[in-house]
């Protein structure tokens, strides 16, 4: 991501409602299909920021504090570099080579599929796709030295 990326995507993850700091940073993931979960260190600095800017109001609901966007943050969203090109940060992408881009979503289409295992899976089913990613690794590596 670039620089300033990471306030507008908390701004388009702000248009979808009212959201506490992990919130948005699920709504982020989801958005980007896995590729880009951004971290408690860059969210919750951008939510002050954003608040400090008057683009939006915290309000403490059971201990966490939710941020929503403002009328002047709506605003803001709308002019944002995303809005403007039509794609969110993690659609733009600076490689100019589709192929990256598909690897890097079946990467996190990967990533997801696994942590629903993860929460979901029986023990079977957890082995199971524990041998599937370590095959999945070994034959990465192998295409790699086949080069």
């Amino acid at each position: 991501m670039r620089r300033g990326d990471i306030r507008t995507a908390v701004l388009l993850a702000l248009k979808d409602g009212p959201a506490h700091g992990y919130e948005v940073m699920r709504r982020l993931e989801e958005r980007s299909g896995g590729i880009w979960r951004p971290s408690p260190g860059s969210v919750y600095p951008t939510l002050q920021m954003l608040e400090d800017e008057g683009l939006v109001t915290a309000e403490q609901h059971e201990g966490t504090r939710t941020y929503e966007l403002t009328e002047i943050g709506r605003s803001a969203g709308e002019t944002s570099a995303a809005e403007r090109t039509g794609r969110a940060p993690w659609e733009r992408g600076d490689e100019s080579d589709e192929r990256l881009r598909s690897l890097r979503e079946a990467i996190g289409q990967t990533h997801m599929a696994a942590k629903q295992v993860a929460h979901a899976g029986n023990p079977e089913q957890i082995d199971r796709s524990i041998e599937i990613i370590q095959r999945a690794r070994k034959e990465l590596y192998q295409i790699l030295a086949e080069g």
